[in-house]
């Protein structure tokens, strides 16, 4: 098994280096921060703009090619991803808000998997009856609808609530409230924040795992092997816990490497709604900026992140289907 996720990760490594690769060359290519500079106020002179950029690391006369070498010496190097045009060291900057993403979206992540999964289980077992009716609409319901409008509806009904009460119960903005000194106090806080972003990406990821769940199960709980479980004296629920269930979560499993990177991308729509100061709300404000290091840092970033769902699913792959562990 570990040689098997040995070479899938090379694999991913060198797919990392690509896309960042061709990414470095879409920005510099495409983002010109040397116009915004000229957009100054009082405007500096092209002599003064130059100067400027040439110091970040960022200066236009050079050809793509050369700035493409010169930044990825300074990765090889010295592990610096270079300059912003406002002269902010990306390093620091990419430290700060990938630890703000990662405690945003890791609780999500798990509570996505475990729920979408557990319901996916639950709806089969009673296929047709009224719970998998409401519990299978609601997916396809969260399945359908875009994410910003179902983390506006999200955030709109803990206003609600907050209102009805006549005082603050949720948190809708902010990672935390200023001025609050170390202890039990700030650690409440920080938790209170969570609560609203949490249920919201969690209430929309985890339709897709119950769809995917439900109908994988179902087409396996009239199978040979389940039968023949049933015909030594298994229970129905015995026999779908113990071998259906096994079967059916195969394709789940697989499926990890494009979730993953899914509620990332979402997220970047629930830092913005939700003010988290992230790596997505990063992103975006690193086009707007023409900041050519930060956006690459932040495709880099989104690749690793595919490529660790895409281990993780191989790692669950190869727990639950023994004939990847035979190959």
């Amino acid at each position: 098994m570990l040689k098997y996720l040995a070479k899938r990760g090379i694999t991913y490594v060198v797919m990392i280096f690509l896309t960042t690769s061709a990414g470095y060359f879409l920005a510099v290519s495409s983002l010109k921060p040397a116009l915004l500079e000229q957009e100054r106020i009082p405007r500096p002179t092209p002599e003064q703009v130059a100067n400027s950029m040439r110091l970040k690391g960022l200066d236009p006369a050079l050809s793509p090619w050369e700035r493409y070498v010169d930044w990825l010496t300074g990765i090889v190097t010295r592990w610096d991803w270079g300059r912003s045009p406002n002269g902010a060291y990306i390093n620091a900057e990419f430290g700060d808000r990938v630890w703000i993403s990662t405690r945003l979206f890791l609780a999500s992540i798990i509570l996505t998997l475990v729920i979408g999964v557990a319901l996916g289980v639950y709806s089969a077992a009673r296929q047709y009856k009224f719970q998998d009716r409401v519990i299978t609409s609601y997916s396809y319901l969260a399945y359908i609808v875009p994410a910003p409008i179902a983390y506006f509806l999200v955030q709109l009904g803990a206003i609600n609530i907050n209102e009805s009460v006549g005082d603050r119960i949720f948190f809708v903005t902010g990672i935390s409230t200023p001025g609050l000194a170390p202890g039990w106090a700030q650690f409440v806080d920080m938790l209170g924040h969570y609560v609203v972003p949490t249920v919201a990406i969690t209430l929309v990821g985890w339709g897709a795992y119950q769809i995917a769940q439900r109908q994988y199960l179902l087409d396996n709980v009239n199978a040979d092997f389940v039968r023949t479980a049933r015909a030594k004296g298994l229970t129905r629920n015995q026999a779908i816990a113990r071998h259906a269930l096994r079967v059916s979560f195969i394709p789940v499993a697989q499926s990890i490497a494009f979730t993953i990177p899914a509620i990332f991308a979402g997220g970047f729509f629930a830092e913005k709604i939700f003010a988290w100061p992230g790596v997505g709300s990063w992103s975006i404000d690193a086009i707007s900026l023409q900041d050519v290091n930060a956006a690459t840092a932040t495709l880099a970033y989104g690749s690793v992140i595919f490529a660790l769902g895409a281990i993780l699913a191989d790692f669950a792959t190869t727990l639950v289907d023994p004939r990847v562990r035979v190959q």
